[in-house]
């Protein structure tokens, strides 16, 4: 019999070797980068197409928004249980399998000049549940492959090559969406996820699914899970925070490429510039969040970095009374690197906190709390832009988000040097 393992985690245990010579965290980077570098290229694409070609309204972009967050609401809780019972490895290669042949079918209709606003809405609903899988089961699967001792840097690595995509692809998308049309683009991230499946397939790592017979009633396992959630008084502000966040910013996200295009003037191309731009603070947070963390603290880096992002969502609706692309530019930079501090923070925290066999339970509770908020806000924004105009409804939500920071402020996690772990409890 022949070793599975080309990279075996004894090689990495006691060393300081990186992460870039695991074999096995190396396909499942790579993989990643692929289908963040596609998404971003894409990422103005349907909400484009539904404003330009299909002249979708306020309301009707608040429901497309929400659509894309709906599979968190309808199988966010289910998929943890489900993840937990299943290779994780092999539930990824399937999401991304099936998100291609979502995407796939919006560009053949576009070509066939037969695409509806139900087609794409229905589009995003698939997109979306397949999503909740894949995300559910990559969160619970780093740790398993590279150790919970190096899961910082591995969320770090992570971090910055999606900063790093989106800090080009959605200038490139603009681009393409101007000379070559959306099918093409679409067509783009759909081979990424393709890409994407065929690294996670050469990963060598196995995991051991627990057997039949050790399965429990699927709502007592999902109890599990919610109940670690709501009683650790640690957790539950990080997902109050990030919950509330999710709520505001998703009820302005909904409006922003109506907003943008109609209120301010700007070009899917100058769009995608300044997404851009401002994406370059992804990626100065990837670099700076593990020195943040050391000189701060790893509970008051969280404080700080959430603070900082509400505060820099502001320049969204600053735009449309200061100089529109400085402002985007210059507060999207401050908000997307705040956004990485934070998120390398607290998942990096949440994958340390967890017992492996209550990783996939975790992690869906989690996604289910903080995500299933985002359809909800989604709604709501464009219920706000209907009745008050994109403008106002921006200024709103944004103004809304400031909310989140209760949580984190009124905790212990300002004398927090270091979080919590597993053994810790």
């Amino acid at each position: 019999a022949t070793n599975i393992k080309v990279t075996t985690d004894a090689e990495f245990a006691g060393t300081q070797r990186s992460l870039a010579f695991h074999f096995d965290f190396r396909q499942l980077w790579v993989g990643d980068t692929i289908s963040q570098i596609g998404g971003a290229i894409s990422g103005l694409a349907i909400p484009y197409i539904a404003v330009t070609l299909l002249a979708a309204t306020e309301f009707q972009m608040g429901v497309l928004e929400a659509l894309l967050g709906l599979g968190f609401l309808i199988v966010g809780l289910p998929a943890g249980a489900w993840v937990d019972r299943w290779s994780k490895r092999t539930v990824m290669i399937l999401a991304d399998i099936f998100r291609a042949a979502a995407l796939c079918s919006v560009v053949i209709a576009i070509w066939a000049n037969t695409l509806t606003l139900a087609h794409l809405m229905a589009a995003a609903v698939g997109v979306g549940v397949a999503t909740v899988f894949f995300d559910v089961s990559y969160q619970s699967y780093v740790p398993s492959l590279v150790g919970r001792d190096r899961v910082v840097e591995g969320n770090a690595k992570l971090q910055g090559s999606q900063s790093v995509a989106r800090s080009g692809g959605p200038a490139l998308g603009g681009l393409l969406l101007k000379y070559i049309g959306a099918a093409p683009v679409i067509g783009i991230n759909a081979v990424s996820f393709l890409f994407s499946a065929v690294f996670l397939w050469r990963i060598q790592h196995r995991e051991e699914p627990p057997t039949p017979d050790s399965r429990r009633p699927l709502r007592a396992e999902i109890a599990d899970g919610l109940t670690f959630v709501v009683k650790h008084p640690l957790l539950i502000r990080l997902v109050l925070c990030t919950g509330i966040g999710n709520l505001a910013h998703s009820a302005a996200g909904a409006l922003l490429v109506l907003y943008m295009v109609r209120d301010l003037n700007l070009s899917a191309l100058s769009i995608g510039i300044v997404e851009s731009a401002a994406a370059v603070g992804g990626l100065l947070g990837a670099l700076m969040a593990r020195r943040i963390a050391t000189l701060t603290g790893e509970g008051p880096s969280i404080i700080i970095s959430a603070t900082a992002m509400m505060l820099a969502a502001f320049c969204y609706p600053l735009a449309s009374v200061l100089p529109t692309i400085p402002t985007l530019i210059s507060g999207g930079i401050l908000l997307t690197a705040s956004l990485v501090v934070y998120n390398i923070a607290t998942v990096s925290f949440r994958q340390r906190l967890c017992p492996p066999k209550l990783l996939g339970r975790m992690n869906a509770t989690v996604r289910f709390l903080i995500w299933g908020t985002i359809p909800i806000g989604a709604m709501l924004g464009g219920i706000l832009g209907h009745f008050f105009g994109a403008v106002t409804a921006v200024w709103v939500a944004t103004a809304v988000g400031l909310l989140a920071l209760l949580p984190v402020y009124i905790s212990p996690f300002w004398n927090l040097q270091k979080l919590p772990a597993a053994d810790d409890e």
